[in-house]
């Protein structure tokens, strides 16, 4: 008797899909509670309290959109990638350098602007533009170089946060931060309208509107039937008259135009001043937060409110129960290969043949 795996002939059904995306979401929450066993806590309280303050209270909530915007933008720009198989690792670098040029903006180009109505719009567009054009080089040097942008999208990552690191230490450090490595805080004109006490901001709604619109841009314009096209089968596409090489840099600009107006919306809606280490992995975790919606943006905005969620929870956790936060980054972790795992069952059957 042996074993032998083929590929499956038609594609795995939506409720597989869901399936395999909730059962890899239970593997890790159990993996999860014997860690925290092993730490002598108890993995029911921790799951109780990880819970019940984020999606069980008015102002848990309120923290889990706050939190979710910047996951929802991230991952909006990566499907878009993803969509075509182009694997953009670099939301976080993206998000980073669409903040970088929001704080440039309202500080240093624009600060004698008093009205929020014009402030707004331009520093959203530096953070579009910052963002599309670090994405870009990355889709410059697939398409004309042939460069693996698994690799040149983690790198930028890395010189982007160096980047923004080595401003807010130096040249940017604001006078009257008392030495703290953070910059002056945003005038006026270039903060988003607030809603209540709890710092929900304008930025929400713009989340939401570019799930729409990314939705649109896949399902009903020429560029996401070029994108459909070229994920499927790039020769087909380019057999088909399809500019792949011009498909690729628009893709990767418009991935990286997405996560960069993330990073400007986290800087006007909730920090108000750039800072080192602002975002906590936000452009990684947007990575399994796209798989886990197999691409739809719309089923992104509910992964991204769980995500949020956590993000909150494990706070109350470190809190309250003296749980690492670092626990958060082994969940997303093990999420991600209990996924690629579950993606072996969707793609290939095995079959027992006996001898």
């Amino acid at each position: 008797m042996k074993l032998i795996v083929e590929k499956r002939s038609s594609r795995a059904s939506d409720l597989s899909i869901l399936f395999v995306s909730l059962f890899s979401v239970l593997v890790a929450l159990i993996i999860l509670g014997l860690i925290i066993l092993s730490l002598k806590k108890n993995p029911i309280e921790a799951y109780i309290e990880l819970v019940s303050w984020p999606f069980g209270t008015v102002a848990g909530v309120v923290q889990t959109l706050i939190a979710m915007m910047p996951l929802l933008f991230t991952s909006l720009g990566l499907l878009i990638a993803f969509k075509m198989k182009l694997w953009n690792i670099g939301a976080e670098g993206q998000f980073y350098m669409g903040a970088f040029a929001a704080t440039w903006g309202a500080l240093f180009v624009f600060d004698h602007i008093s009205n929020p109505w014009l402030m707004v719009p331009l520093l959203m567009i530096l953070g579009m533009g910052s963002g599309a054009g670090w994405a870009a080089i990355s889709g410059l040097m697939r398409a004309y170089l042939g460069v693996n942008e698994i690799l040149s999208t983690l790198m930028l990552n890395y010189i982007a946060i160096h980047w923004v690191d080595y401003l807010v230490y130096g040249p940017w450090k604001g006078a009257q931060s008392h030495n703290f490595p953070i910059t002056a805080t945003f005038p006026k004109a270039a903060i988003l309208p607030q809603y209540g006490a709890n710092g929900l901001n304008l930025g929400i709604f713009f989340a939401l509107i570019t799930s729409i619109f990314v939705y649109y841009l896949l399902k009903w314009t020429r560029l996401g039937y070029e994108i459909e096209i070229a994920g499927d089968n790039i020769r087909a596409a380019e057999y088909s008259g399809i500019n792949v090489k011009r498909t690729i840099v628009i893709v990767m600009a418009i991935s990286g135009a997405i996560s960069g107006l993330g990073g400007m919306m986290e800087m006007s809606g909730v920090l108000f001043r750039l800072q080192p280490n602002f975002s906590p992995g936000y452009g990684y975790t947007a990575i399994i937060i796209a798989w886990l919606a197999r691409l739809n943006p719309f089923i992104a905005i509910i992964v991204s409110f769980f995500f949020g969620g956590l993000l909150v929870g494990t706070q109350q956790i470190q809190l309250f129960l003296q749980i690492p936060f670092s626990l958060i980054n082994v969940f997303q972790g093990l999420v991600l290969f209990a996924l690629l795992s579950g993606e072996i069952f969707l793609r290939y059957r095995i079959k027992v043949v006996r001898t």
